[in-house]
């Protein structure tokens, strides 16, 4: 999960469906709060507690302007970007254990919350340690 412009949550799930990751979404996203996802059957659920809206890949919708204004609102794109950045950083880490990928996958959720990259984020690693 992503929050335009804010943070990135990353957790490693046994299967993709709706009872593993509704217990996330309702801890993880205020409710009410405006949601964007593809047409995936396991978010069906989620207009019941958020303003949920969707664009539909398997048509070829990948982003949708809903007040007119020439800007495309309702996209999956920052998510999708997200991932685009993931898949590069773990690939050189072939072979990873689904034991470990937990721990790599939350240093990357970690770089990417305190947006620092290279030496730069030995900072807010040792900022995060001070701290705690």
């Amino acid at each position: 999960m992503i929050q335009r412009g804010g943070s990135v949550i990353i957790r490693a799930l046994d299967n993709v469906q709706r009872k593993t990751i509704e217990p996330i979404i309702r801890q993880k996203v205020r409710q009410g709060a405006k949601v964007f996802t593809d047409e995936y059957n396991i978010y069906g659920w989620l207009p019941s507690f958020y303003e949920h809206k969707t664009v539909n890949h398997g048509q070829g919708e990948y982003a949708r302007d809903e007040d007119g204004d020439g800007k495309c609102e309702v996209h999956v794109n920052t998510m999708e970007g997200f991932w685009s950045l993931l898949r590069p950083w773990l690939r050189p880490h072939r072979g990873i254990s689904q034991e470990r990928l937990p721990f790599y996958l939350g240093f990357f959720e970690f770089l990417h919350n305190i947006r620092q990259r290279g030496s730069n984020a030995l900072s807010g690693l040792l900022t995060l340690l001070v701290a705690t």
